[in-house]
């Protein structure tokens, strides 16, 4: 770090990291302000992919925007289908049923484990390691093959419906997804000591973009990038929903708030998904995956409803306007990955370019769920 206050160097130039950099999961464009190595500011351009996604909801019936939901967060699609799903059920007082509640958190957290990979791969490839992407996909390419069993999809999923799902498990679900765990937790050591304990990533990664609780706090950051500074905060324990209550998992924190940091959450929070869905397994009750009696044209009474749930990117929040129509007066869509990037040019300010790109890595950005 250098301070810029001090800098008599005039010779500051403008450097654009984008919109197609390698290093940004996206089309990110970063307006970089730098004196020689060291950046003097940085400034997140967006809009190079906006889709109007909340106009679209306010364009469509209830039902016609669930697809839109998996083409936010396409790493992490079911929790967004979830998020969309609880907020119309509230507004129009559709009971799920239990084995549904269960087939949608087994879903999601696959899913959360599947988008965990994805980022520590990227993450590693970013830094110049190319083989853990290998690694990190061969596994993914497992719950891909579970999830497009009862989905349909391997990607921009949309499974969920007002009152459940939208069909049950098949017979080879449930032992293919025990074998998958049993597998996962026999390759995370591997994941360890080729890239935890590898010297030139921690070199890369400790005390190396360091953000504070109370940097979190001005951003609304939330997810891994806060739990990484030290804030206990998930939506699953803060404010339970679903049938999360019904299972024993822990948050992984971490107080050191640098690139590492953030980096452990991840790699811990794979293990504790593991754990909630071997508990939803072995708990999974038998009955309909949909409630009855759902209407087939949705008209919830006039209301403001909000909705939040955890995604692998932290709050995903859902707020719909009802006018008593079939489609939303309006619909507000809480992006978590907006938050997380919008702190980044205040992180980045006097940071060495090449640490910034690890800084920009950890933060997990998915930019249409940002630029929507």
């Amino acid at each position: 770090m250098i301070d810029l206050a001090l800098s008599q160097n005039k010779e500051i130039f403008v450097l654009n990291l984008g919109p197609q950099h390698p290093a940004t999961h996206g089309v990110l464009r970063v307006k970089l302000l730098m004196d020689g190595e060291y950046i003097v500011s940085a400034e997140p351009v967006l809009g190079y992919i906006h889709r109007m996604h909340e106009k679209m909801g306010e364009n469509r019936t209830w039902a016609q925007f669930m697809p839109n939901t998996g083409r936010l967060d396409y790493l992490g699609a079911l929790s967004y289908n979830h998020g969309y799903a609880r907020v119309v059920e509230r507004a129009a007082g559709i009971e799920v049923p239990e084995r549904a509640e269960y087939l949608r958190v087994i879903t999601v957290e696959l899913n959360r484990i599947a988008s965990h990979l994805l980022w520590f791969g990227a993450f590693v490839l970013d830094l110049g390691g190319f083989t853990p992407l290998l690694y990190a996909f061969d596994d993914r390419e497992m719950i891909l093959d579970l999830l497009e069993s009862v989905t349909g999809a391997r990607l921009t999923f949309c499974y969920f419906r007002f009152g459940g799902v939208y069909n049950d498990i098949d017979d080879n679900f449930v032992p293919g997804t025990r074998a998958f765990i049993k597998r996962l937790r026999k390759r995370m050591p591997e994941y360890h000591n080729l890239v935890t304990k590898n010297i030139i990533i921690i070199k890369r990664l400790r005390d190396v973009g360091p953000i504070s609780a109370g940097m979190c706090r001005r951003y609304g950051a939330t997810g891994p990038v806060a739990r990484g500074s030290g804030i206990n905060y998930d939506v699953r324990k803060n404010e339970p929903y679903s049938v999360y209550p019904e299972f024993d998992f822990d948050i992984p924190v971490y107080e050191d708030g640098d690139s590492m940091a953030r980096y452990m959450v991840r790699m811990d929070e794979i293990e504790q998904s593991m754990r909630i869905v071997e508990q939803a397994l072995d708990r999974l009750p038998d009955g309909p995956v949909m409630a009855e009696k759902v209407p087939k044209i949705i008209k919830p009474k006039p209301g403001d409803y909000y909705s939040v749930v955890e995604a692998a990117r932290g709050t995903f929040g859902v707020r719909v306007v009802s006018d008593g129509t079939n489609t939303p007066y309006r619909l507000k869509l809480r992006s978590p990955t907006f938050s997380n990037l919008s702190l980044y040019g205040e992180a980045a300010r006097g940071m060495l370019l090449a640490d910034a790109l690890a800084l920009m890595g950890s933060l997990d950005l998915v930019i249409p769920e940002i630029d929507r």
